[in-house]
């Protein structure tokens, strides 16, 4: 912001606007571990078309992403996410990274863009979806990049919250870290019940569409 609000209005103004933005963010009832994880369809990055039902009975990991975030380039830039993508990928899970930022606002992209980012980052998703209306993302309650969720097997959610334990930009700071989504990861591909199902997000709040 080039100007900071000063004083008792600017203060109701600025709590009004966080209230009604967390109102929007939560105009669409959030996702229950436990409960059969919303369902959508959407094009990849390439053109593709990805439905969850047609990864029935595969381990599922939704990532949501935006390039301009310095909390997404903590884990790009150290290497750490195209890591656990890999791994994560290694073992059959499918991974989804998803980008719900409306046409004009930082974080989106068209397939082209999605793509020469994958290439230029040396990520390694399943798919990169393209949800510029944000009709995946509301329907997940997705409220920040990264925002992390696992889908077991039988389509149940499994995980939902932060990528870890230590809400920084700082790429030094993950080694230090409780690697929250690496472990729910490993749990469901293990068959294991996830020990935290549900943990904080943080991030840069997620760009939607009005």
């Amino acid at each position: 912001m080039k100007h900071l609000l000063t004083g008792r209005g600017a203060l109701t103004r600025g709590m009004l606007a966080i209230a009604l933005g967390l109102a929007g963010a939560c105009a669409l009832a959030a996702p229950k571990v436990g409960e059969p994880a919303p369902a959508f369809t959407a094009q990849d990055s390439n053109g593709r078309t990805v439905t969850l039902a047609g990864l029935a009975g595969k381990t599922v990991v939704m990532e949501w992403t935006n390039d301009g975030c310095p909390y997404v380039a903590k884990w790009y830039r150290s290497g750490g996410m195209q890591a656990l993508q890999r791994d994560a990928t290694a073992r059959g899970a499918v991974w989804l990274t998803v980008a719900s930022s409306a046409p004009g606002e930082q974080g989106h992209v068209d397939g082209v863009t999605a793509n020469r980012e994958m290439r230029d980052s040396g990520a390694v998703p399943t798919h990169f979806l393209l949800d510029p209306k944000g009709d995946i993302g509301r329907a997940y309650a997705a409220q920040v990049t990264p925002h992390m969720y696992v889908i077991a097997p039988d389509g149940t959610l499994a995980y939902m919250g932060g990528i870890d334990s230590i809400a920084s930009a700082d790429p030094a700071d993950i080694p230090k870290a409780e690697p929250f989504a690496r472990l729910a990861i490993e749990a469901v591909l293990d068959g294991r019940k996830v020990a935290k199902p549900v943990t904080r997000p943080y991030g840069c709040s997620v760009k939607y569409a009005n």
